[in-house]
C-alpha cells in the first residue's frame, strides 16, 4: 500500500507542473512498471559542463537537364537536384552537437532527394552520428558514422560555392564509418589518423580496412590547406588479384572581404585495374577551381571549372558507351551562377552548368540519341538555424 501511495503522489506532482525537479522514486520492485533491466543506473548522472546545441537546414530546388533521365527517374550523376523539370526538396536535416571538456558527440538526421539519390541504403536517414573523448590535451579519439573529410565540396549546398557538385566530388566518398585520432599541434596545424570500414560506405565490404592520414594547415585566418590520403582494397575477399587503391586529395580555401576561392586536386592509383592489361596499375586524376565574388553584402556571382579523368574505371566502375564498349570517363565542366542572401543564414541561387565527356564517351541521351554533353539549369533556396 505504501508503494501505491508513493506512486500516486509522484503522478500528482508531475500533473501539478513539477517538471525538471528531482523526485526520488523507489525502484526496488521492477514488476510494478516493467521498465526493463537496469544493471547500471545512469539516468541521474550528467556532466554539468556539457552543452547541447540543436540545428537544422532546409534546401529546396527546381532543376532542368536537357538529357533523358536515368535509373529511378534520376538524372545521370544524381546528388543535388536529382530530378529534372521538377520542384523538389534537396534535404531537410535536424541535428545536434554536444560538447564538454572531455567528451563530444554529434548527430544529423536527413530526408529528401539527396539522401534518396546518393546516400547509404543501410543508414539512409543518418547523415552522421559519432562520439569522441579527449585522451589528453589537444588529442581526441572519435568513433561512429562520419561525413567525409575528403574534398572541397560536401553534399550540403550551403557549404559549397556552387549548388551543384563537381564530378570529382561525385566520385569521392560521401560518408565513412570508423574511427579518427586527431591531434591539434598548434593553431596553425592539425593532424589526423583514421581507419574506416571501406571507401564510401558505412558497412564493411571485405576483411580490409581503409586507412588514412590528414593534415590541415591554417597559416592565417584567411587561408587553409588540407591534405588527405587514404588506402584500401575494395575487391572481394575471394578475388584472385588484390586491387589496392591509393587516393590522394589536396585542397585550399582562401577567403577575403570580396571573394572566396577554392581549389582541389586529386590523384589516385589502383593495382590490377588497367582496362587494357588487368595486371597493371591504373591511374586517375581530377581537379576543380571555384570562385565567388561579392558584388555587395547580399549579392554575389560565382564560377567553377572542373576536370575529371578516370580512364580505367577506378572510381566510376564499369561504364559502357552507346556501342557497349567498356570505357573510362573524362569530364570537363563549367558552372556560372548568382547568389542572393536575404539574411545571413540563407541563400537563393540561380545557376547554369555545361558538362562534357570525350566524343566516344557518349553517356548522355538527348532526343533518344547518344551524346557526350549536357546542359543544366538549377534554382535552389536554403535556410538554416
Amino acid at each position: 500500500m505504501s508503494k501505491l501511495i508513493g506512486l500516486f503522489l509522484c503522478c500528482m506532482a508531475i500533473a501539478s507542473g513539477a517538471w525538471g525537479q528531482k523526485i526520488k522514486i523507489d525502484h526496488s520492485d521492477k514488476n510494478l512498471t516493467f521498465t526493463g533491466t537496469e544493471a547500471i543506473q545512469n539516468d541521474a548522472e550528467y556532466d554539468s559542463t556539457g552543452q547541447l546545441v540543436l540545428n537544422g537546414y532546409i534546401s529546396s530546388y527546381y532543376a532542368f537537364y536537357n538529357d533523358s533521365v536515368g535509373h529511378n527517374d534520376f538524372v545521370q550523376l544524381p546528388t543535388v537536384a536529382p530530378y529534372s523539370n521538377k520542384f523538389g526538396l534537396n534535404i531537410v536535416q535536424l541535428g545536434g552537437v554536444y560538447t564538454s571538456d572531455r567528451f563530444r558527440g554529434n548527430f544529423t538526421f536527413h530526408w529528401g532527394d539527396i539522401p534518396q539519390s546518393a546516400w547509404s541504403a543501410k543508414y539512409n536517414f543518418i547523415q552522421e552520428a559519432n562520439a569522441g573523448v579527449r585522451i589528453m590535451p589537444r588529442l581526441w579519439f572519435d568513433m561512429g558514422l562520419f561525413r567525409t573529410h575528403i574534398g572541397l565540396e560536401s553534399i550540403q549546398p550551403r557549404e559549397n560555392i556552387a549548388s551543384s557538385i563537381a564530378t570529382t566530388t561525385y566520385f569521392e566518398p560521401y560518408f565513412l564509418s570508423g574511427a579518427k585520432l586527431t591531434y591539434r599541434v598548434s593553431k596553425k596545424l592539425a593532424l589526423q589518423a583514421n581507419v574506416f570500414n571501406s571507401f564510401n560506405t558505412f558497412i564493411e565490404t571485405n576483411r580490409d580496412k581503409a586507412i588514412g592520414l590528414s593534415a590541415v594547415i591554417t597559416p592565417n585566418d584567411r587561408l587553409s590547406v588540407t591534405i588527405n590520403t587514404i588506402t584500401c582494397d575494395e575487391s572481394p575477399d575471394d578475388f584472385t588479384r588484390n586491387q589496392r587503391r591509393w587516393y590522394n586529395n589536396a585542397y585550399l580555401i582562401y577567403r577575403s572581404e570580396k571573394f572566396d576561392l577554392g581549389a582541389e586536386y586529386n590523384f589516385g592509383m589502383q593495382q590490377n585495374t588497367n582496362l587494357s592489361d588487368s595486371t597493371k596499375m591504373a591511374y586517375m586524376n581530377s581537379a576543380l577551381l571555384a570562385l565567388k565574388y561579392r558584388l555587395g553584402k547580399r549579392v554575389a556571382i560565382y564560377a567553377r571549372e572542373e576536370f575529371f579523368s578516370d580512364p580505367d574505371e577506378i572510381l566510376t566502375g564499369p561504364i559502357e558507351n552507346s556501342h557497349h564498349d567498356l570505357i573510362g570517363l573524362d569530364f570537363v565542366g563549367e558552372t556560372l551562377g548568382i547568389e542572393v542572401k536575404p539574411i545571413k543564414n540563407s541563400y537563393f541561387r540561380l545557376e547554369a552548368r555545361t558538362l562534357r565527356t570525350k566524343p566516344n564517351e557518349d553517356i548522355f541521351r538527348i532526343a533518344h540519341k547518344a551524346t557526350n554533353h549536357r546542359e543544366e539549369f538549377m534554382l535552389t533556396m536554403g535556410v538554416w538555424f
